[in-house]
């Protein structure tokens, strides 16, 4: 069903681009209007990521508080949603906006791989062998005797770019726990885990800790972000003033072209699937990597055609690229909208979970297909980048 409903959602992209198809109304489109619509896209895009990440916030509380099954259950549920629009809205990186500039909170948001023994007991592990038992942050009380936001965001990447303390994927190890199977399956953790039975310094308590530290952490990120972009924002202020309109569109194209070819098809896709392992896919112990793809391909989509649904089932639909693109080469605007609808019926062909598709064929071909068809589209891109007089290299992350 899951897989019924997102292939609809494309066609109705695909249609909603014939749409605009009207070469008149194409031309008319100014790049201020296009730029504006976009940050309303950027703006609905964080806001969405905000409201689902208050949901997995409101569903660990409650799991903290009451550890059953079935509120483990609801909070893995939480933050499976709450990846979708948070992966849609990756297409507004690579440019040193907001996200990813020096002060960016991107890493302490989504930083990946992440070496789980850094942050708790994990079976074969390098911080918490046998001879150094107690060095990760949650079995370490004496060490760090308050989790807190602070904590977290202080030793995020320290010592490390493995070293990953935050974000999404620090709660999705926690709940989901080490995915050591060599077959399908993601972690197993158990849920006596977060059942606590002494004080407030155990494993089990501090786990609850943790898990509620983080997911506060990233609503504040989201906010920050939301700030930025929201009407009279700093940021948009600046983005879509009119002395920075040709800049702030060569750094829109830069965003899709970069995580088209060089993240999602190159660091996302190839790498895992070149040396076939699981500990290089980006969602490992939840088993959502394929999703991950999915709707980063379906950001880079979003942006061009300058449409955006909600996850409350409404739609920003105004100028987009597209129509900038149309009114000057109508055969290469046509080639990237045709790249990005094959992108995503390519990444759909997969077949879930993205470790085991990686390991012989016929998956590796079709994740084969999916990240070429990704290039391609980045170096589209780059055509259309350089139709405006911008230089792009989407290979460059």
């Amino acid at each position: 069903m899951k897989k019924l409903l997102t292939l609809l959602s494309i066609c109705l992209f695909i249609c909603a681009s014939c749409d605009k198809d009207d070469e008149g109304a194409a031309a008319s489109v100014t790049k201020q209007a296009v730029i504006d619509n976009y940050a309303d896209i950027v703006l609905a895009n964080y806001q969405d990521a905000h409201t689902t990440a208050t949901q997995l916030s409101d569903k660990i509380n409650d799991f903290v508080s009451d550890p059953t099954a079935a509120s483990l259950q609801a909070a893995k549920d939480a933050w499976l949603a709450a990846r979708n629009p948070y992966g849609q809205s990756e297409a507004f990186r690579f440019y040193g906006g907001p996200i990813d500039d020096n002060d960016g909170p991107e890493g302490q948001l989504n930083a990946w791989p992440l070496d789980e023994s850094y942050i708790d007991n994990v079976e074969g592990n390098v911080n918490d062998g046998a001879n150094n038992v107690g060095t990760n942050i949650i079995n370490s009380p004496t060490q760090f005797p308050t989790i807190d936001k602070a904590l977290i965001a202080s030793l995020n990447e320290d010592g490390g770019e493995t070293n990953v303390s935050s974000g999404y994927h620090a709660i999705e190890f926690l709940l989901w726990g080490q995915d050591i199977s060599t077959g399908p399956g993601g972690g197993e953790r158990p849920l006596s885990d977060f059942v606590v039975t002494g004080d407030d310094t155990t494993p089990e308590a501090r786990r609850g800790q943790y898990l509620k530290a983080a997911v506060a952490l990233i609503l504040d990120d989201l906010q920050s972000l939301i700030d930025e972009w929201k009407e009279g924002g700093s940021y948009r202020t600046f983005f879509t003033s009119q002395a920075e309109l040709d800049n702030s569109l060569e750094k829109i194209l830069a965003g899709i072209g970069k995580l088209s070819k060089g993240e999602l098809a190159g660091e996302r896709m190839f790498v895992a699937w070149d040396v076939k392992s699981k500990e290089h896919e980006h969602s490992c112990f939840s088993d959502n990597t394929h999703n991950d793809i999915l709707y980063n391909a379906q950001g880079i989509q979003n942006v061009y055609l300058g449409k955006y649904v909600k996850v409350d089932g409404t739609t920003i639909d105004g100028p987009g690229i597209d129509d900038l693109v149309k009114a000057q080469n109508t055969t290469l605007n046509q080639e990237l909208t045709d790249l990005l609808s094959s992108s995503l019926t390519k990444i759909n062909a997969m077949q879930p979970p993205f470790d085991q598709e990686i390991l012989a064929e016929p998956g590796r071909t079709r994740v084969k297909d999916a990240f070429d068809n990704l290039r391609d589209q980045g170096d589209k891109i780059a055509e259309v980048s350089a139709l405006f007089g911008f230089t792009l290299d989407p290979s460059d992350i």
